[in-house]
Parts: structure tokens; sequence; C-alpha cells
């Protein structure tokens, strides 16, 4: 199996069970064991076709003699792949691209099927009509939905919020290749000692903000760092509400919807491992990762709990509570692009209401006196500063709080509101979007 056919696959998988592309693909990695380069370009294409769907689609539209959207899921992602290498792969050529697509059509659908891939393919590789020029004559939304691939529902919300100027910067953003953040362990080896072995090891990197973050392209070289875990993979606007709550050695915190457990580690080092987290969530192999990471990283002192949070009582009132609540992931497209084709204005609704429920529920599980931290990787009003607004007139003996601690400047609070931070895609490289809101619970 080469590297085209494993990301047909994980494409379809993808598509198909709604799973994430990236446990899809690293799995069938796992099983077939491809060469670097040939891991390497399968990545490329799953990532590629899932970013620029959209476009894609519109540019093949233009040569598929039928309706594109009713075609087979198989012999639509196989055109994805095809036309991908061929408008965005110089170094493969273009016979080599059309003949592998033909192969994987004639393989999973017949001849009739690899025959209509050939002359659809040939036809966008022959002519290439600039994309640019077709959609000059659309409006504003729809140009920049096609342009950018992201859907037009979603784009048309982000001019009204955040106008032309910013919302073309999130949207190229989504668009380019992640960096790779980096936390070092402070419970296994210091900053300045990590980053001396990081450089022996002919890593290229930067610090990313936060004292604890390094920013990279070279994961490969990193990797035997993370498996001795020294390094956890981590973006560092995830650590903002960690740095919001500001967990002090002997603490006992509540981790409400914990999975995958970065944030519960990341407290865990800044407690210097000392005190109590509760690490909730609803999945039981997923609270067994959390404890696999944890061991991983030399943490003794985190517990799980597989329960629905809204549900769960506390034998013992925390002193602080995280909630880091499901959402539409807006923030996170750039690394997570499956997500943009899996959101819509009715999956917003579902998530606000969800939100509002885990977030009343959090309240009554503070004593007075205590920290409510909340946060989402969203960068949709509904789910962040005005959830919080609704969440404070139905909870009064709650207020919004400032930060207890400097915060690095890379965190840019948002005006007239303390304790609220929203960080937008494109604004720092490597910095994904999210929002973060610290809540005192009166006494």
């Amino acid at each position: 199996m080469n590297a085209r056919e494993i990301a047909l696959l994980t494409l379809q998988e993808t598509e198909k069970n709604s799973t994430k592309s990236e446990q899809s693909l690293h799995r069938l990695l796992n099983r077939h064991k491809l060469e670097k380069n040939d891991s390497s370009l399968a990545t490329e294409l799953v990532n590629g076709v899932l970013r620029l769907r959209l476009k894609l689609d519109h540019t093949i539209s233009h040569y598929y003699h039928h309706d594109f959207n009713k075609a087979a899921p198989v012999l639509r992602n196989i055109l994805r792949l095809g036309t991908y290498q061929l408008l965005f792969l110089d170094k493969i050529p273009g016979w080599a691209a059309v003949d592998e697509c033909v192969k994987l059509a004639g393989k999973y659908k017949g001849r009739h099927i690899a025959g209509i891939v050939n002359g659809v393919l040939r036809r966008i590789a022959s002519e290439k009509e600039p994309l640019e020029e077709v959609l000059k004559k659309e409006p504003l939304t729809r140009r920049l939905s096609i342009e950018h691939s992201h859907p037009e529902w979603l784009v048309a919300r982000w001019l009204e919020l955040f106008g032309e100027q910013q919302t073309v910067e999130m949207l190229s953003a989504d668009n380019r290749p992640p960096l790779t953040a980096l936390r070092v362990n402070t419970l296994k080896t210091s900053l300045e000692t990590m980053e001396e072995a990081l450089r022996d090891a002919s890593v290229t990197f930067r610090s990313a903000g936060p004292e604890q973050f390094i920013l990279t392209r070279d994961f490969n070289a990193c990797e035997p760092f993370i498996h001795l875990g020294l390094l956890t993979v981590q973006n560092p606007t995830q650590a903002l509400p960690c740095l919001l709550l500001n967990p002090l050695p002997g603490d006992t915190i509540l981790d409400m919807c914990a999975a995958p457990g970065g944030k519960a580690t990341f407290m865990a080092e800044l407690m210097k491992n000392k005190g109590h987290i509760l690490a909730v969530d609803r999945y039981p192999n997923k609270c067994e990762k959390i404890m696999r990471r944890a061991k991983a990283l030399g943490i003794t002192i985190i517990e799980t709990v597989s329960e629905d949070a809204r549900a769960f009582q506390a034998d013992k009132q925390p002193d602080a509570l995280l909630l880091d609540a499901p959402c539409t992931g807006t923030g996170v497209l750039g690394r997570k692009p499956e997500l943009r084709w899996r959101s819509s204005p009715h999956k917003l609704d579902e998530l606000v209401n969800l939100q509002a429920e885990l977030l009343d529920h959090a309240g009554k599980l503070l004593g007075p006196g205590g920290v409510l931290v909340y946060a989402t990787c969203s960068v949709e009003p509904e789910e962040n500063h005005i959830q919080v607004n609704h969440f404070l007139e139905r909870n009064k003996d709650f207020t919004r709080e400032g930060s207890p601690v400097r915060l690095p400047d890379v965190f840019s609070p948002m005006p007239s509101i303390p304790g609220a931070y929203l960080t937008l895609p494109g604004k720092h490289e490597g910095f994904d979007g999210g929002f973060a809101q610290r809540l005192r619970k009166k006494r």
C-alpha cells in the first residue's frame, strides 16, 4: 500500500466515521510501515485535501460533467487527491499524479470510473484555468469561502465579527502548515538544559512566549525527547487557561472535560507535582490515556474519573476548577482541518447549550471563594464572553476576576472585560485561537 492509497483510506474513514484524521492516518501508517518520504507524502495529501477541499471541489466541478456533490465518496476523494497534487505539489510530475489516481480508481471503483478520473485529471493538468479569474465575479463572502476553503456561513460570521482584513488573516493562517508547539517538562529537566539538548540534536526552534514552551518544524528530531517524557506536544494557547487559573503546590484542582490531559499535566507541573488534580472525562479509554501520559511525565498527583461532567459530584470541594468546554473548535482549524466541514450553525447552538449546562454545574461544585476558569478553543462570541455573560446573569454569586499573575504579552486581554482573553488564529505564528475567562465565587 503506497502513500496515495493510505491518504485515500484516511480521507474515507474521516468522512464516513467522523474520526480524527490524525488518528486514522497514524494508525494506517503504523500498520503499513511506509518509508519516511512516503509517510510525509501521505500526511501532506491528507492535510492538504482536508484544508483545501472546497477549493478543490470548485475546480473539479468545472471539468466533471455531472453533479460532483452526488458522486461516490471514494471518487470524490480520488479526484481531490489528484487535483491537489496537480495544483499544489510541484515536485510531483503531473503524469505521475494522474496515473496513480487512475490506478486507485480502477482498484476501488473499476475501469469505467478509472476512465472518468483519467479524463477529468488530464483536463485539469492541461488547462489549469486560474481560479482567481473565475472568482472575481463572485460576492466577497463566496469568493473568500472558496479561495480559502472555509464554509460560507463561517466566513460570513467572521466578516461581520472581525472585518475583512482580520478575517483574511484568520483564513490564511488556517491553511498554513502549523508549527509544532512543545512544552518542557520542568519536573524532569530545566528549560535551559532542554534547549541545550535540542541544539545538540540540531533542532531549530524558538521561544513561544510562555517560558515553558517552544515552537519548531523539526518534530521528528524532537520525538526521542517526547518519548522520554521531557517534552509534551501542546499549543501555547492551551497553556493560557492553566496560567490564568494559577494552581499552586498543594492545591486541589478539578479538571472537567479533561481529555486528552494536556492541561491537567501542565497544571501538575506548575504545582511541582504536589497537591491533587481530579480529571473528569466521560470516556474510560480517554481517562486511561490521561494516566499513561501522566506516568510518562513522572506525574503522580492526577486521578481520573470516567463520568459525564454534568452529573459528577466531588467528595471534596476543589480550590479551583478548570472547565475546558467542548466547542466548535474554530480556533484550531489549522491543526484540525476536518472540523471546518463538521461545524454548522445548528452545531454551534447545540454546543452553546451544552456549555451552559457544564458551566452551571461547575459553579455548584465550587465552594465560596473558589476560582473557576472557563476556556474554549473557539473564537465565536456565543461560546466565549457571551456565554460567560449569561452564566453571570444566572449565577449572581460569581464575578469576573483579573489574572493574579502577569501573563506573557502574547496573550491579549479583551478590552473592558476583566480576566478575559481571546487569541485569534494568525495573530501570533504557531498559536491556535482560543478563549479563557477567570471567575471567582463570592465568599
